[in-house]
């Protein structure tokens, strides 16, 4: 069986002589909290500069290797701490209140890890993949946004090509978030020429494997830093390369549910980061003016219940996705799907509404980009949120699904 080689990937270099000085600690899920906090401190000190000049969060993402928190959620008998989901949208929540768009490339290559962890079986070639994910802290990204089907991740045009044990794929991918600096692609395809466009696999490609021609710019209001322009992913590799499992049963399974509670960690803390923003202009205003609270002091109160219930909605949906995800059945039910689905849209607009309400806290020095108190970063970045797998298409496709369920007669049931 043709294996991986273990190709060295160079660290990428600093921007900052803080991500030069970051502390070496032993890699356990007791420090995973330390080694989180070190990455978001470097990681907030670039985001102005990422976000204005649209580049890539290269001393944050040099940190978070440093830190080996790329194979967090690897177990550890392939070289990861065997973190929790839990304990991975904890790290995204924490990396999201210094910058949004390391946070959500965080996100994505966890979203990433976790499909392959679960549906790769025993396979030799993707436990290999993983191995070399940790002890070289290789960074995934996806690819399933393509051509004409734009958002709709459940079709593939272009097709895998087989050639014997070989495969080719040439796909026009309309984005690809980080794509230029990832080691490895991870991306949906039609089975085969004569498949649907339903009949889809995932198959990962090592950066050898492939290579990527600029399709689509990436010159956005907000997450700029994630990079997501668009490119023609031409790629070769072995058979074996494509997961076993079919795209059908990885999106429900674990596609679905992690990238929504793993973006909500986001959102939720693109919105902790104005809250606090907004707490530390009430403090200061209220110190100058002798006790008296600012105007905008109500919008506070209420940016904060917010927060509180947006948090609390991502840790219920966390909570039942941890009850139930090795019930297939149930995370493929009516119920969960429209569950999880739901609170993506939730999560997204309540993350949008708390920032608002932490903007109108902060009145004009929110408003103002040279303020100590500026929200204008966090409200463009969080205002992707809505539209990324838009909450329409989302709201469309479950409407049939909510008129099957009859409304809770009681709150006991």
């Amino acid at each position: 069986m043709a294996r991986a080689e273990p190709t060295r990937v160079n660290a990428r270099a600093s921007e900052t002589d803080a991500a030069e000085c970051v502390a070496e600690i032993e890699p356990t899920l007791a420090s995973l909290k330390a080694r989180a906090e070190t990455v978001a401190e470097i990681a907030a000190n670039n985001a102005e500069e990422v976000d204005r000049d649209a580049r890539f969060p290269k001393a944050a993402l040099a940190a978070a290797q440093k830190q080996r928190l790329l194979g967090v959620m690897v177990p550890r008998e392939l070289g990861g701490d065997g973190a929790s989901l839990r304990e991975v949208i904890d790290v995204c929540y924490r990396l999201a209140q210094g910058c949004s768009s390391t946070a959500m490339i965080f996100a994505m290559h966890q979203i990433m890890v976790a499909c392959l962890l679960r549906h790769r079986r025993n396979t030799l070639w993707h436990a290999d993949l993983l191995r070399r994910l940790c002890a070289e802290q290789l960074l995934l990204a996806s690819s399933t946004t393509e051509g004409r089907s734009g958002g709709n991740v459940r079709s593939s045009e272009a097709p895998i090509e087989r050639d014997g044990s070989r495969i080719k794929l040439e796909r026009r991918a309309t984005v690809i978030s980080y794509g230029a600096d990832a080691d490895a692609i991870v991306t949906t395809a039609r089975r085969s020429a004569e498949a649907p466009p339903s009949d889809q696999v995932l198959v990962a490609f090592v950066k050898r494997d492939y290579s990527l021609e600029p399709l689509v710019a990436w010159d956005t209001l907000g997450m700029r830093g994630t990079c997501s322009a668009g490119f023609t992913l031409k790629a070769a590799g072995a058979s074996e390369q494509v997961l076993p499992d079919p795209y059908e049963k990885i999106h429900v399974q674990t596609m679905v549910p992690v990238a929504h509670l793993a973006w909500a960690g986001v959102w939720a803390g693109i919105a902790a980061g104005a809250v606090e923003r907004a707490r530390l202009f009430i403090r200061n205003a209220a110190r100058q003016a002798s006790g008296q609270l600012p105007p905008g002091a109500p919008h506070f109160t209420r940016a904060t219940a917010s927060l509180g219930t947006l948090r609390g909605l991502v840790a219920t949906s966390l909570r039942r996705y941890e009850q139930i995800s090795d019930d297939e059945l149930s995370v493929a039910s009516l119920e969960f799907q429209s569950t999880i689905n739901l609170t993506k849209v939730e999560a997204s607009e309540l993350a949008v509404s708390t920032v608002m309400s932490a903007l109108r806290a902060c009145g004009l020095s929110g408003y103002r980009n040279d303020s100590q108190f500026t929200l204008g970063r966090h409200l463009r970045d969080v205002l992707s949120s809505p539209i990324m797998i838009n909450n329409d298409r989302i709201l469309a496709n479950i409407g049939s699904a909510s008129l099957m369920s009859a409304v809770p007669a009681s709150f006991l049931d």
